[in-house]
């Protein structure tokens, strides 16, 4: 897959499954990855930026495997934004739809 493609979505994509529960930083890498082809170090950094912003807060939670986790979640600022990028998404996607299947072209005389 096109790597702009997966830069421009993977924000959204992250977003997404934290719209749903909490995760930990494995967990939300090996959820994004069984669908789009990313690097586990690929999504720290951007949990990193994400918590930066204010996207996403952190809380630990004991573990029955070994140490505690770091779990991350949507902040109330975070879930504004989501919702945001989830509009422009279905917006932008769908225009694109709309080009590739010749909506509302026509021919220039």
């Amino acid at each position: 897959m096109n790597v702009q493609f997966k830069k421009g979505a993977l924000d959204l994509c992250v977003m997404a499954v934290l719209s749903r529960k909490d995760c930990y930083g494995f967990e939300l890498a090996s959820t994004v990855s069984r669908h789009i082809d990313i690097s586990e170090g690929t999504v720290y950094p951007l949990l990193k930026r994400l918590r930066d912003d204010g996207s996403l807060q952190t809380y630990l939670r004991e573990s029955t495997e070994g140490p505690p986790r770091k779990y991350y979640t949507l902040t109330a600022e975070g879930q504004e934004r989501y919702t945001q990028l989830l509009e422009q998404w279905r917006s932008f996607t769908g225009s694109v739809e709309r080009i590739i299947e010749g909506e509302g072209s026509e021919e220039i005389a």
